[in-house]
């Protein structure tokens, strides 16, 4: 990818050409180690027992970054070490940033694929003249805001991010420095752009051509009296805060958009009578004083109800509804992480988070989702899952964000962990011990012990991870990694930017990419 800002360039396409003193990313093959690698027909002979707690052991030689850890219900090994490939999919511009990278295969070679990656990126600025600088900027938090984002790409470049554009958003909620000098910065207008995109295909068995994008965003919550329930719960907790009124107390909606070919796109919204639904075109222009946006309606389920998250929040503090999207047996799978409602009085930050399944068997039904189904909880607060059918295998897939233990390499440092269950039944996933006890501590043997990143002191942050998936929203690999299971994607906020300032945790922040391998035991 070009280097260099060019005319037509976007923020997030211009990368730093700098090498970076702290990271060489590392592309080369993995050399080949004891073991087969799993093929499907070899899956098949897999003996299915139930899954227990993952069992740890002893790394092969000094220098693996992790030990191996079974899975499987003890029939999979997964032991990455200092061969498995990673490296840098972006490094951002000061005015840009990239968060929940998903690259998703199409069916088809032809545009609009064979690759697209779908993510979430910074809102447009205004217009400015060619010659200005990228002006650095920030925002009040990095889990908000922002515009879905869409790039193309050939095979060849899977593990770099391709030239990007953005789809649609509203305006971010950011701080943003003056033009000339440094100072304090201004807070600019609150506005909340949709997130956490999650991208899956349509019913192409019955020939269906959209793709479905599905995001987060978030409404205002009615109040009765002067206080919700959930905010009287935190003032009684101590969180009195003079400057948090009713007004600011929100909730995570499930939102969500079709196309064709990733490049326009038509987001549901009510009609004018406020009952029905229809799918309203996404016109650019619309978000620059020429025209009305359309405003997206929240995802209903079969009882009527909204896809919503469980607790409400300050509007920077809201949680839940984060996770995947996969096609099973022509049954879309939505499993996702939200707050438990037991904890909705506790502050934000110290919610525990449950597993939940809902289901589906049209996205452009009027009624999407299925009831929800909790899988598995407490998870630690803020506990990101992503759950698809393994490359390959009848098994799920299941990763998560994590702690590495306390005598692991390099101590109780951020990860990201996998399992994989014994075979495709739904309990399969709630029967997976995610975490160590304590919960709260979120720790697991199950770390892949990512190497990438960090700040140089030995502090790393693995957040909004995602993967290469199919059109069905299961894992996937390159071509070029054929005999891998999977690709991931992560944002690390505490490795240097382009620029060299810490001005912002999310802005300029640089995307990582990891290869990982699974092997039998024993011949099973």
């Amino acid at each position: 990818m070009n280097s260099s800002k060019s005319a037509g360039a976007t923020p997030a396409d211009i990368v730093d050409p700098k090498p970076r003193p702290k990271f060489r990313p590392e592309f080369r093959r993995p050399a080949a180690r004891r073991g087969t690698l799993l093929a499907a027909s070899a899956i098949g002979g897999l003996i299915a027992s139930a899954p227990g707690p993952v069992q740890a052991r002893a790394a092969s030689y000094e220098g693996s970054a992790p030990s191996c850890f079974v899975t499987g219900g003890g029939s999979l090994e997964i032991c990455r070490d200092g061969t498995e490939a990673e490296g840098v999919l972006i490094a951002p511009a000061p005015c840009a940033f990239v968060r929940g990278v998903q690259i998703l295969r199409l069916a088809r070679a032809e545009a609009p694929g064979p690759l697209q990656a779908i993510f979430q990126g910074q809102t447009p600025v205004a217009a400015r003249h060619r010659d200005e600088p990228c002006p650095e900027r920030r925002a009040t938090d990095s889990r908000d805001g922002g515009s879905l984002r869409t790039g193309r790409s050939p095979e060849a470049l899977a593990t770099t991010l391709p030239p990007s554009a953005d789809r649609f958003w509203v305006d971010l909620p950011e701080e943003r420095a003056h033009k000339r000098g440094w100072s304090e910065p201004t807070p600019a207008a609150e506005g909340i752009g949709p997130r956490d995109p999650v991208a899956v295909s349509g019913r192409d068995w019955a020939g269906e051509a959209y793709s479905y994008v599905f995001l987060l965003g978030q409404e205002r919550v009615g109040v009765s009296g002067d206080q919700d329930e959930d905010t009287k719960g935190r003032k009684r907790r101590g969180r009195d805060d003079p400057a948090e009124g009713p007004a600011d107390v929100r909730r995570r909606v499930q939102i969500e958009a079709r196309t064709l070919d990733f490049q326009t796109f038509e987001i549901r919204t009510r009609t004018p009578d406020g009952y029905g639904l229809t799918w309203t075109p996404f016109a650019p222009d619309a978000d620059r004083g020429r025209g009305t946006p359309p405003n997206p309606a929240a995802v209903i389920d079969e009882a009527g109800k909204p896809i919503a998250s469980a607790c409400t929040a300050p509007a920077f503090e809201t949680h839940g509804l984060s996770g995947s999207i996969s096609i099973v047996d022509r049954t879309y799978h939505y499993v996702y992480t939200d707050v438990l409602p037991e904890d909705c009085g506790l502050a934000p930050e110290k919610r525990r988070t449950a597993l939940y399944l809902r289901t589906s068997q049209d996205l452009s039904a009027p009624k999407v989702w299925s009831a929800p189904r909790r899988l598995a909880g407490p998870l630690p607060p803020g506990s990101l899952v992503r759950v698809a059918r393994a490359k390959g295998m009848q098994r799920w897939a299941v990763s998560y964000t994590c702690q590495r233990p306390a005598n692991a390499p390099g101590g109780p440092v951020a990860d990201i962990c996998l399992q994989y269950t014994s075979d495709m039944t739904l309990d399969g996933i709630g029967a997976l011990k995610l975490y160590a006890d304590p919960v709260e501590a979120g720790r697991s043997p199950a770390y892949l012990g990512l190497r990438s990143g960090g700040d140089g002191s030995g502090r790393y942050d693995r957040s909004a991870h995602f993967w290469m998936t199919d059109p069905q929203g299961n894992l996937e690999t390159p071509a070029i990694y054929p005999g891998k299971a999977g690709l991931l994607t992560w944002l690390d906020r505490l490795a240097p930017t382009a620029s060299g300032r810490d001005t912002s945790s999310l802005y300029g922040r640089p995307v990582y990419w990891a290869t990982w391998t699974v092997r039998s035991i024993g011949g099973q």
